[in-house]
């Protein structure tokens, strides 16, 4: 079953992850299906792993990983449940391309590759206009 429901409310899509302000890093739902989401997020300079303007590597594993629970939390929210918490297991691979500025608005697929008692293996790819700027492999597990 697929969803196209591009939606950037913020109180939504917080609802579905762990995390809270000033630590979110996912603003939109772009598409989900049970395989994959693509997610949204635009930079402000406010945020925690601005750096004189870049967003640093750190926070574009961390928008990775939320993006993970973003799926996840949007399909315990399909279910009628409550989103779980979730943790980031381990980190098989990272590459950045380069670093996004301030006022740059990422889009993340992520993949899920396996999923097995609360622990799934995914790929992430995030791009800036399109162009792909950060590859990771990670396993997420639940609480």
């Amino acid at each position: 079953m697929e969803h196209q429901l591009p939606t950037s409310d913020q109180n939504f899509v917080e609802s579905l992850i762990p995390q809270r302000f000033p630590f979110v890093m996912v603003h939109e739902i772009m598409e989900y299906n049970e395989e994959n989401l693509i997610s949204g997020f635009e930079i402000k300079e406010d945020n925690i792993f601005v750096q004189e303007g870049i967003f640093q590597a750190s926070g574009l594993i961390e928008h990775q990983a939320q993006s993970v629970a973003l799926h996840t939390g949007y399909k315990y929210f399909l279910l009628g449940k409550d989103a779980p918490t979730g943790y980031i297991g381990a980190i098989k691979s990272f590459e950045a391309e380069t670093l996004p500025e301030t006022g740059d608005r990422l889009t993340s697929e992520v993949a899920i590759l396996n999923e097995v008692m609360g622990v799934t293996l995914v790929d992430v790819v995030t791009k800036l206009n399109g162009t792909i700027i950060a590859k990771s492999q990670m396993k997420t597990a639940v609480k």
